[in-house]
């Protein structure tokens, strides 16, 4: 449990420690209100009432909204690297991970949102850095992708970035421009015609 001082400790209600009620799962409850009404709505009445607990129980884990809310943005980011990067790393031939990064990607549902939801909260104190953070490190990714499957360094920054722009730039039309949803036989041939676009032959 945080550190609190005598001032806020007294202002915050009791509550008896959680029996199976983790940090984690605050920060999970979390994520999920971003995925679904964005960063502004994450408070701690709401995410309690979806936890099914009182809210004095998040003052075990959490000393304010905003320290749920950076432990929530790191979770992301560390899900993320474990869930996406890491299980690439198992495929040898760099050709075929890349085009796995591009289909595991494409599965994503809930990641897209709370990127999207992040994106437009952009000039928030906790969420800028998270984006630069996590912006920065898929492009590094790509650019050592494509440098792996023959493309000059130049040439591979460029390919990078014109990929993850394509990225924002779909999650822009489905989610903020609130265009129609693809039917799943034509998000495939998208797909499809992505990596056909993007990633050059052997």
């Amino acid at each position: 449990m945080p550190a609190q001082n005598d001032a806020s400790a007294s202002s915050r209600p009791k509550a008896d420690r959680p029996g199976r009620l983790s940090a984690d799962d605050w920060s999970q409850a979390a994520l999920d209100q971003i995925a679904e009404q964005g960063v502004a709505s994450v408070a701690v009445e709401p995410l309690a009432r979806r936890l099914g607990v009182t809210k004095g129980s998040f003052y075990w884990h959490f000393a304010s909204r905003d320290a749920l809310l950076v432990a929530a943005l790191e979770r992301w980011e560390a899900i993320e690297q474990e869930t996406v990067f890491g299980r690439l790393e198992q495929i040898p031939q760099p050709r075929e991970r890349l085009r796995a990064l591009f289909r595991v990607v494409a599965q994503e549902v809930t990641p897209h949102a709370i990127y999207s939801e992040l994106l437009k909260a952009i000039d928030h104190p906790a969420v800028q850095p998270v984006i630069e953070r996590v912006s920065g490190r898929r492009l590094a990714y790509l650019t050592q992708a494509f440098q792996q499957v023959g493309l000059s360094g130049d040439a591979a920054q460029h390919r990078a970035r014109l990929t993850y722009a394509a990225y924002v730039g779909f999650l822009q039309l489905n989610r903020q421009l609130h265009q129609p949803r693809l039917h799943h036989d034509e998000f495939e041939a998208y797909v499809a015609h992505m990596m056909a676009t993007l990633i050059p032959e052997g």
